[in-house]
């Protein structure tokens, strides 16, 4: 129960920390915001909306003069909007300074979804199944969801914060072997891949040690980051390839030009699939 709060409690410290500056008598802020200068302020206290909450609210304030809802494949894009999202909901301070910024109105009409919850909520299993013409039996795989797609709860309202289960489903739809493992939500350090990328080498390499010792061949992410970054900062000698989870469902489906997708992977998965006996769609040069 204290982990959501923690969570809140920092979150609220970054945001002010981010947020709050206080200027001399002779100071003035001249703030280029979104392409354009706003008004100065100062001097004394003044809080500035962070840069990631305003351009999630901008994609917002567009989506809503579209008239279309939300649907993010990257799991940081989706978090980061559902939080501007849950901002402008329940922190009237905020979605003032935003509606000001943006020049909107915000009505909360427009629902943010991963790409995930689409397919198991608005298609479902049977009808993913429904689709397979090539089932994926024999591969074994353990699902990946990445830090920011599930946690914090209040915010990202999608999946189970702690066991998640909505990939397992789809991924079981088209016939591959969910293997069962405690680090789904684990981070793998992306955002740190180019600054501190001695760390980000250790964290991938723990999750794929972690994933072989579940049995696993291969690691399935819901966030095309975190898949770049599990192949690109794996330092063992027997690397394991991670798709991300609509590569498997695309192959399952019979596309055409899924074998075209293995050469653009750092660590090449043909061997993987040919393990699991999965050959017509990836022998090189068909």
């Amino acid at each position: 129960m204290l982990y959501p709060i923690i969570v809140v409690v920092v979150l609220v410290i970054m945001f002010l920390a981010a947020s709050i500056r206080i200027l001399n008598e002779y100071e003035r802020a001249v703030i280029f915001r979104l392409g354009r200068i706003i008004p100065t302020k100062g001097p004394g206290l003044i809080i500035l909306i962070p840069i990631p909450l305003a351009l999630s609210a901008r994609n917002l304030a567009l989506a809503q003069k579209a008239g279309h809802d939300l649907v993010a494949p990257c799991a940081a894009c989706f978090n980061h909007m559902r939080a501007a999202d849950y901002a402008m909901r329940n922190q009237p301070e905020t979605r003032a300074r935003l509606e000001e910024m943006l020049g909107f109105q915000y009505t909360g009409e427009v629902a943010i979804r991963p790409t995930m919850a689409v397919l198991y909520e608005d298609y479902g299993v049977e009808a993913i199944a429904a689709k397979v013409r090539q089932p994926l039996a024999g591969l074994k795989v353990v699902t990946y969801y990445g830090c920011l797609l599930v946690r914090p709860p209040h915010i990202t309202q999608f999946d189970d914060p702690d066991q998640p289960q909505v990939m397992a489903h789809l991924l079981r739809a088209i016939g591959a072997e969910v293997m069962p493992w405690s680090h789904a939500t684990d981070c793998c350090g992306a955002g740190l891949s180019l600054s501190r990328a001695d760390i980000v080498q250790k964290q991938v390499s723990r999750l794929a040690e972690r994933a072989r010792e579940a049995g696993a061949d291969a690691l399935v992410s819901a966030c095309p980051l975190c898949q770049v970054n599990l192949e690109m900062r794996q330092t063992q000698d027997s690397k394991m390839p991670a798709f991300y989870f609509t590569e498997l469902l695309g192959l399952a489906f019979g596309l055409p030009d899924a074998k075209k997708w293995w050469s653009k992977h750092l660590i090449d998965p043909r061997p993987v699939l040919s393990k699991a006996g999965i050959e017509p769609l990836v022998r090189v040069g068909e």
